[in-house]
Protein backbone atom coordinates (compact mmCIF):
# COMPACT_ATOMS: atom_id res chain seq x y z
CA UNK A 1 0.00 0.00 0.00
CA UNK A 2 3.13 2.16 -0.36
CA UNK A 3 2.59 3.27 3.26
CA UNK A 4 3.36 1.63 7.12
CA UNK A 5 0.74 3.64 9.03
CA UNK A 6 -2.29 2.21 9.78
CA UNK A 7 -5.82 2.42 7.39
CA UNK A 8 -9.17 2.64 9.22
CA UNK A 9 -12.20 2.89 7.05
CA UNK A 10 -14.97 4.79 8.28
CA UNK A 11 -18.27 4.02 7.50
CA UNK A 12 -19.34 7.80 6.48
CA UNK A 13 -23.02 7.54 6.05
CA UNK A 14 -23.81 5.67 9.97
CA UNK A 15 -25.22 6.84 12.68
CA UNK A 16 -27.62 9.60 13.59
CA UNK A 17 -25.70 12.47 12.88
CA UNK A 18 -23.64 11.40 9.28
CA UNK A 19 -21.80 12.44 7.68
CA UNK A 20 -20.95 15.45 9.57
CA UNK A 21 -20.35 14.53 12.99
CA UNK A 22 -18.66 11.00 11.61
CA UNK A 23 -16.48 13.12 9.31
CA UNK A 24 -15.23 15.85 11.90
CA UNK A 25 -14.33 13.09 14.66
CA UNK A 26 -12.44 11.17 11.24
CA UNK A 27 -10.99 14.93 10.47
CA UNK A 28 -9.63 15.04 14.40
CA UNK A 29 -8.10 11.41 14.00
CA UNK A 30 -5.96 12.53 10.70
CA UNK A 31 -4.81 15.36 12.41
CA UNK A 32 -3.66 13.86 15.89
CA UNK A 33 -3.24 10.35 14.87
CA UNK A 34 -0.77 8.93 12.80
CA UNK A 35 -3.27 7.09 10.40
CA UNK A 36 -4.87 6.68 7.10
CA UNK A 37 -8.31 7.74 6.88
CA UNK A 38 -10.95 6.31 4.15
CA UNK A 39 -14.01 7.48 4.49
CA UNK A 40 -17.00 5.82 3.10
CA UNK A 41 -19.99 6.74 1.64
CA UNK A 42 -21.90 9.35 -0.89
CA UNK A 43 -18.67 11.62 -2.29
CA UNK A 44 -20.68 14.60 -2.29
CA UNK A 45 -22.10 14.67 1.41
CA UNK A 46 -18.32 13.90 2.36
CA UNK A 47 -16.70 16.30 0.30
CA UNK A 48 -19.34 18.99 1.34
CA UNK A 49 -18.45 18.27 5.28
CA UNK A 50 -15.18 17.81 5.00
CA UNK A 51 -14.71 21.77 4.46
CA UNK A 52 -11.33 20.87 2.27
CA UNK A 53 -9.83 19.11 5.15
CA UNK A 54 -8.13 16.03 3.30
CA UNK A 55 -4.90 15.66 4.74
CA UNK A 56 -4.53 12.09 5.85
CA UNK A 57 -8.13 11.17 4.25
CA UNK A 58 -9.31 9.57 1.31
CA UNK A 59 -12.88 9.08 -0.20
CA UNK A 60 -14.55 5.99 -1.21
CA UNK A 61 -17.41 6.03 -3.16
CA UNK A 62 -20.55 3.93 -1.94
CA UNK A 63 -24.16 3.80 -2.71
CA UNK A 64 -26.74 3.73 -0.23
CA UNK A 65 -26.54 2.61 3.92
CA UNK A 66 -28.98 0.03 5.86
CA UNK A 67 -30.93 2.06 7.53
CA UNK A 68 -31.92 1.27 11.36
CA UNK A 69 -35.63 -0.21 10.37
CA UNK A 70 -34.34 -2.67 7.40
CA UNK A 71 -33.74 -5.97 8.92
CA UNK A 72 -29.74 -6.53 8.80
CA UNK A 73 -29.20 -9.44 6.75
CA UNK A 74 -31.96 -8.68 4.06
CA UNK A 75 -30.06 -4.89 4.19
CA UNK A 76 -26.92 -6.09 3.67
CA UNK A 77 -27.47 -8.73 0.46
CA UNK A 78 -29.83 -6.53 -1.24
CA UNK A 79 -27.56 -3.46 -1.25
CA UNK A 80 -23.87 -4.64 -1.62
CA UNK A 81 -22.53 -1.29 -2.06
CA UNK A 82 -24.02 0.35 0.85
CA UNK A 83 -21.25 2.15 2.75
CA UNK A 84 -20.72 -0.67 5.65
CA UNK A 85 -20.45 -3.21 3.24
CA UNK A 86 -17.78 -1.23 0.92
CA UNK A 87 -15.48 -0.52 4.20
CA UNK A 88 -15.84 -3.87 4.95
CA UNK A 89 -14.55 -5.00 1.57
CA UNK A 90 -11.78 -2.97 1.95
CA UNK A 91 -10.63 -4.57 4.89
CA UNK A 92 -11.20 -8.13 3.17
CA UNK A 93 -8.99 -6.77 0.31
CA UNK A 94 -6.24 -5.31 2.74
CA UNK A 95 -6.56 -1.99 1.85
CA UNK A 96 -8.04 -1.17 4.85
CA UNK A 97 -6.81 -2.38 8.15
CA UNK A 98 -10.22 -1.91 10.37
CA UNK A 99 -13.43 -0.71 10.28
CA UNK A 100 -15.42 1.60 12.01
CA UNK A 101 -19.27 2.48 11.82
CA UNK A 102 -21.69 4.21 13.99
CA UNK A 103 -24.53 2.76 11.63
CA UNK A 104 -26.92 -0.14 11.86
CA UNK A 105 -24.92 -2.35 14.64
CA UNK A 106 -26.92 -5.48 12.94
CA UNK A 107 -25.74 -4.96 10.21
CA UNK A 108 -21.91 -4.19 10.70
CA UNK A 109 -21.55 -7.66 12.42
CA UNK A 110 -24.28 -9.41 9.82
CA UNK A 111 -21.51 -7.72 7.09
CA UNK A 112 -18.39 -8.70 8.81
CA UNK A 113 -19.84 -11.80 9.67
CA UNK A 114 -20.11 -12.82 5.78
CA UNK A 115 -17.72 -10.73 3.91
CA UNK A 116 -14.79 -11.21 6.95
CA UNK A 117 -15.83 -14.34 8.11
CA UNK A 118 -14.96 -15.73 11.82
CA UNK A 119 -11.49 -16.49 12.91
CA UNK A 120 -10.98 -20.51 12.70
CA UNK A 121 -11.69 -22.07 15.68
CA UNK A 122 -14.06 -19.29 17.16
CA UNK A 123 -17.66 -20.54 17.13
CA UNK A 124 -19.97 -17.13 17.71
CA UNK A 125 -18.19 -13.35 17.25
CA UNK A 126 -18.77 -11.27 20.47
CA UNK A 127 -18.90 -7.63 21.07
CA UNK A 128 -17.08 -6.37 23.49
CA UNK A 129 -17.61 -3.17 25.51
CA UNK A 130 -15.26 -1.27 27.37
CA UNK A 131 -16.27 -0.19 31.09
CA UNK A 132 -14.55 2.55 33.18
CA UNK A 133 -14.31 1.71 36.79
CA UNK A 134 -14.00 3.09 40.60
CA UNK A 135 -9.93 2.18 39.96
CA UNK A 136 -9.05 5.56 38.10
CA UNK A 137 -6.95 4.04 35.11
CA UNK A 138 -8.50 1.05 34.91
CA UNK A 139 -11.48 -0.22 32.32
CA UNK A 140 -13.19 -3.28 32.48
CA UNK A 141 -14.15 -5.25 29.17
CA UNK A 142 -17.65 -7.12 29.22
CA UNK A 143 -18.27 -9.86 26.45
CA UNK A 144 -20.68 -10.10 25.05
CA UNK A 145 -23.19 -7.31 24.88
CA UNK A 146 -25.36 -8.33 21.75
CA UNK A 147 -23.90 -10.11 19.24
CA UNK A 148 -25.70 -13.41 20.50
CA UNK A 149 -28.81 -13.81 22.21
CA UNK A 150 -28.79 -17.17 22.93
CA UNK A 151 -25.37 -18.69 24.47
CA UNK A 152 -23.79 -21.97 25.11
CA UNK A 153 -21.05 -22.59 27.47
CA UNK A 154 -18.52 -23.01 24.69
CA UNK A 155 -19.26 -19.68 23.34
CA UNK A 156 -18.32 -17.42 26.27
CA UNK A 157 -15.09 -19.81 27.46
CA UNK A 158 -14.17 -18.68 23.73
CA UNK A 159 -15.23 -15.24 24.93
CA UNK A 160 -12.94 -15.15 27.84
CA UNK A 161 -10.15 -16.48 25.69
CA UNK A 162 -11.02 -13.33 23.77
CA UNK A 163 -10.99 -10.70 26.59
CA UNK A 164 -8.18 -12.20 28.28
CA UNK A 165 -6.17 -11.74 25.04
CA UNK A 166 -7.62 -8.19 24.74
CA UNK A 167 -7.30 -6.96 28.10
CA UNK A 168 -3.44 -8.46 27.92
CA UNK A 169 -2.28 -7.04 24.54
CA UNK A 170 -4.45 -3.81 24.12
CA UNK A 171 -5.37 -2.29 27.81
CA UNK A 172 -2.09 -3.13 29.18
CA UNK A 173 -3.33 -5.62 32.37
CA UNK A 174 -0.35 -8.27 32.62
CA UNK A 175 -2.65 -10.84 34.18
CA UNK A 176 -5.74 -10.20 33.81
CA UNK A 177 -8.64 -11.60 36.37
CA UNK A 178 -11.82 -12.97 34.67
CA UNK A 179 -14.83 -13.37 35.78
CA UNK A 180 -18.47 -14.69 35.17
CA UNK A 181 -21.41 -12.74 35.44
CA UNK A 182 -23.83 -14.06 37.87
CA UNK A 183 -26.39 -13.90 40.49
CA UNK A 184 -23.72 -15.28 42.68
CA UNK A 185 -20.20 -15.69 44.12
CA UNK A 186 -20.82 -19.89 44.78
CA UNK A 187 -20.09 -21.66 41.98
CA UNK A 188 -23.44 -23.78 41.80
CA UNK A 189 -25.15 -20.56 41.59
CA UNK A 190 -27.15 -19.56 38.40
CA UNK A 191 -29.08 -21.13 35.86
CA UNK A 192 -27.85 -23.98 33.33
CA UNK A 193 -25.71 -22.27 31.44
CA UNK A 194 -23.87 -20.45 34.25
CA UNK A 195 -22.97 -23.50 35.53
CA UNK A 196 -22.09 -25.27 32.84
CA UNK A 197 -19.75 -22.11 31.62
CA UNK A 198 -18.14 -22.10 34.97
CA UNK A 199 -16.65 -25.60 34.49
CA UNK A 200 -15.34 -24.56 31.51
CA UNK A 201 -13.50 -21.50 32.63
CA UNK A 202 -12.25 -23.51 35.61
CA UNK A 203 -10.94 -26.15 33.78
CA UNK A 204 -9.25 -24.26 31.27
CA UNK A 205 -5.65 -22.99 32.35
CA UNK A 206 -5.54 -20.60 29.54
CA UNK A 207 -8.03 -18.48 31.23
CA UNK A 208 -7.15 -16.58 33.94
CA UNK A 209 -10.66 -17.08 35.87
CA UNK A 210 -10.85 -16.06 39.57
CA UNK A 211 -14.57 -16.89 39.81
CA UNK A 212 -18.07 -15.14 39.13
CA UNK A 213 -18.72 -11.46 39.38
CA UNK A 214 -22.20 -10.16 40.37
CA UNK A 215 -23.69 -7.01 39.07
CA UNK A 216 -22.05 -4.89 41.86
CA UNK A 217 -18.67 -6.27 40.31
CA UNK A 218 -19.09 -4.58 37.33
CA UNK A 219 -17.68 -1.22 37.77
CA UNK A 220 -15.53 -1.88 40.83
CA UNK A 221 -12.29 -2.69 39.22
CA UNK A 222 -12.00 -6.27 40.70
CA UNK A 223 -12.28 -8.01 37.60
CA UNK A 224 -10.44 -6.97 34.05
CA UNK A 225 -12.48 -9.73 31.73
CA UNK A 226 -16.55 -10.12 32.57
CA UNK A 227 -18.35 -12.62 30.21
CA UNK A 228 -21.78 -13.11 29.67
CA UNK A 229 -24.42 -14.33 27.13
CA UNK A 230 -25.57 -11.37 24.44
CA UNK A 231 -29.02 -10.74 25.84
CA UNK A 232 -27.69 -10.42 29.80
CA UNK A 233 -25.07 -7.90 28.62
CA UNK A 234 -26.94 -5.53 26.30
CA UNK A 235 -28.94 -5.18 29.16
CA UNK A 236 -26.33 -4.47 30.86
CA UNK A 237 -24.25 -2.12 28.45
CA UNK A 238 -28.03 0.11 28.18
CA UNK A 239 -28.39 0.31 31.78
CA UNK A 240 -24.71 1.27 32.26
CA UNK A 241 -25.39 4.54 29.33
CA UNK A 242 -28.75 5.08 30.98
CA UNK A 243 -27.08 5.41 34.40
CA UNK A 244 -24.22 7.84 32.94
CA UNK A 245 -26.87 10.14 31.22
CA UNK A 246 -28.67 10.57 34.87
CA UNK A 247 -25.71 11.13 36.44
CA UNK A 248 -24.75 13.95 34.11
CA UNK A 249 -28.52 15.43 33.95
CA UNK A 250 -28.08 15.62 37.94
CA UNK A 251 -25.01 17.12 37.96
CA UNK A 252 -26.52 19.84 35.33
CA UNK A 253 -29.43 20.54 37.52
CA UNK A 254 -28.13 20.53 41.17
CA UNK A 255 -24.58 22.09 40.92
CA UNK A 256 -25.67 25.69 39.57
CA UNK A 257 -28.88 26.51 42.43
CA UNK A 258 -27.91 29.53 44.17
CA UNK A 259 -25.33 32.10 43.91
CA UNK A 260 -22.86 30.04 45.48
CA UNK A 261 -23.90 26.71 43.40
CA UNK A 262 -23.27 28.92 39.85
CA UNK A 263 -19.39 29.88 41.11
CA UNK A 264 -18.96 25.71 42.46
CA UNK A 265 -19.92 24.69 39.06
CA UNK A 266 -17.31 27.80 37.04
CA UNK A 267 -14.83 26.51 39.79
CA UNK A 268 -15.63 22.74 39.31
CA UNK A 269 -16.04 23.48 35.18
CA UNK A 270 -12.61 21.22 34.61
CA UNK A 271 -13.61 18.75 37.05
CA UNK A 272 -17.18 18.07 35.32
CA UNK A 273 -15.24 17.53 32.26
CA UNK A 274 -13.39 14.84 33.75
CA UNK A 275 -16.51 12.99 35.38
CA UNK A 276 -18.12 13.43 31.63
CA UNK A 277 -14.97 11.45 30.17
CA UNK A 278 -15.93 8.57 32.59
CA UNK A 279 -19.06 7.81 32.75
CA UNK A 280 -20.16 8.94 29.66
CA UNK A 281 -20.54 6.02 27.64
CA UNK A 282 -20.22 7.99 24.14
CA UNK A 283 -17.01 9.32 25.44
CA UNK A 284 -15.34 6.00 25.09
CA UNK A 285 -15.92 5.70 20.99
CA UNK A 286 -17.75 2.29 20.65
CA UNK A 287 -17.14 -1.39 21.17
CA UNK A 288 -15.27 -4.38 19.64
CA UNK A 289 -16.55 -7.27 17.68
CA UNK A 290 -14.06 -9.88 18.61
CA UNK A 291 -13.93 -13.24 16.79
CA UNK A 292 -14.30 -12.17 12.68
CA UNK A 293 -11.17 -11.95 10.80
CA UNK A 294 -10.86 -8.19 10.81
CA UNK A 295 -10.76 -5.19 12.95
CA UNK A 296 -14.22 -4.25 13.78
CA UNK A 297 -15.77 -0.96 15.92
CA UNK A 298 -19.47 -0.56 16.43
CA UNK A 299 -19.93 3.07 17.76
CA UNK A 300 -22.98 3.88 18.90
CA UNK A 301 -25.91 5.19 16.92
CA UNK A 302 -25.79 9.17 17.83
CA UNK A 303 -21.88 9.50 18.20
CA UNK A 304 -20.87 12.51 17.79
CA UNK A 305 -16.97 13.72 16.64
CA UNK A 306 -15.36 12.64 20.04
CA UNK A 307 -16.63 9.25 20.19
CA UNK A 308 -15.94 8.78 16.53
CA UNK A 309 -12.42 9.98 17.22
CA UNK A 310 -12.17 7.44 20.18
CA UNK A 311 -13.74 4.94 18.20
CA UNK A 312 -11.05 5.25 15.90
CA UNK A 313 -8.46 5.39 18.68
CA UNK A 314 -9.86 2.44 20.29
CA UNK A 315 -9.21 0.65 16.55
CA UNK A 316 -5.92 1.52 15.98
CA UNK A 317 -4.99 0.58 19.48
CA UNK A 318 -6.20 -3.05 18.59
CA UNK A 319 -3.98 -2.79 15.26
CA UNK A 320 -1.23 -1.85 17.01
CA UNK A 321 -1.66 -4.39 19.76
CA UNK A 322 -2.02 -7.23 17.03
CA UNK A 323 -5.02 -8.23 18.96
CA UNK A 324 -6.65 -10.16 15.79
CA UNK A 325 -3.18 -11.68 15.01
CA UNK A 326 -3.15 -12.80 18.70
CA UNK A 327 -6.53 -14.23 18.50
CA UNK A 328 -5.81 -15.91 15.72
CA UNK A 329 -2.88 -17.87 17.10
CA UNK A 330 -4.95 -19.55 19.92
CA UNK A 331 -4.87 -22.48 18.54
CA UNK A 332 -1.69 -22.69 17.68
CA UNK A 333 -0.78 -21.56 21.08
CA UNK A 334 -3.30 -24.63 23.15
CA UNK A 335 -5.71 -26.70 21.84
CA UNK A 336 -8.08 -25.73 24.22
CA UNK A 337 -10.37 -23.34 21.98
CA UNK A 338 -10.82 -26.32 19.18
CA UNK A 339 -11.78 -28.82 22.05
CA UNK A 340 -14.22 -25.96 23.10
CA UNK A 341 -15.59 -26.02 19.96
CA UNK A 342 -16.41 -29.56 20.13
CA UNK A 343 -17.94 -29.79 23.06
Amino acid sequence: MGSTRARIAIDAMGGDHAPQEIVAGAIKAAEELDLEILLVGDKEQIESALHNHRSGIQIVGAEGLITMHEEPLTGIRRKPKASINVAMDLVKSKKADAVVSAGHSGAAMASASLRLGRIAGIARPAIGAIFPTLVPGKSTIILDVGANVDSRPKYLEQFALMGTIYSQYALGVPEPKVGLLNIGEESSKGNELAIRTHELLTANQRIPFIGNAEGRDILSGRFDVIVCDGFVGNVVLKFAEAIGEVMLQILREELPRGRQGKLGTALLKENLGRIKQRIDHAEHGGALLLGVAGVCIIGHGSSRAPSIFNAIRLASDAIENQVLERIKSMEDQSNDVGKGAKR
